[in-house]
């Protein structure tokens, strides 16, 4: 589901508004958007539409095979993933070894390192194309091949529900707001009914839309 030009104007959703509604946020969020414009324009070498970044990669395995990654996902590092502190999940980067000049394209689905010096976090595979599994760390250039994974999308929880009926009953107020809630069934019997792929800069109005219909306990979280 993707919010239109016409949810928009039934909600009086527009640059202006959320400009203006942009207030209510709070200083963390309003950094956090900052840092993350930062970010996509933060070094523009290649054209306007690049992003890049170099610093020190480090690699990790062993104990993690299998555990869960942020994104959910199981980690298996005979893969290549990688894992960074703010690129959204999906996001594929070319890493090249600044020592050697080799280079691997790896997928986000992780979240560290959380080193201050270190600026991603290789799967064992990746750390082995890259020929720096004995040195453990190396000097490396990142940059992003799919920069419309930049664009980052958000969901709302409005609510989780074990009666199906109450989960039905919340769909069709969302509905009856003009909105465009999914519902999704877990293996646990549990019915969660979301509004999805919210842009960042349009969170703050679907929560006092909302808000105004009575509903405030929800969780907003990335794609």
């Amino acid at each position: 589901m993707v919010i239109g030009k016409q949810f928009r104007e039934q909600n009086g959703i527009n640059r202006k508004s959320l400009q203006s509604q942009g207030k209510y946020a709070d200083k963390k969020d309003m950094k956090r958007t900052v840092f993350i414009f930062s970010m996509i324009f933060l070094i523009l070498p290649m054209g306007l539409f690049s992003w890049e970044q170099e610093g020190v990669a480090s690699w990790y395995g062993g104990k993690f095979h299998g555990r869960l990654t942020a994104n959910g996902e199981i980690f298996d590092t005979h893969k290549m993933t990688a894992a960074h502190k703010h690129l959204p999940f999906g996001t594929l980067v070319e890493v090249t070894n600044l020592a050697n000049g080799k280079s691997v394209e790896v997928r986000i689905n992780d979240r560290g390192p959380f080193v201050n010096d270190r600026i991603i976090d290789l799967s064992h595979a990746a750390a082995d194309a890259l020929d720096m599994v004995k040195t453990g760390t190396a000097a490396v250039k990142l940059k992003v091949r799919n920069m419309d994974a930049l664009d980052v999308l958000f969901s709302i929880q409005v609510g989780a529900y074990r009666n199906f009926e109450n989960a039905s009953a919340m769909k069709r107020k969302l509905e009856q707001a003009g909105l465009h809630p999914q519902a999704e069934l877990n293996n646990k019997g549990i019915t969660r009914i979301f509004l999805k792929n919210i842009p960042e800069a349009e969170t703050v109005a679907y929560a006092r839309i909302l808000e105004e219909i009575g509903i405030t306990n929800i969780l907003i979280k990335q794609n």
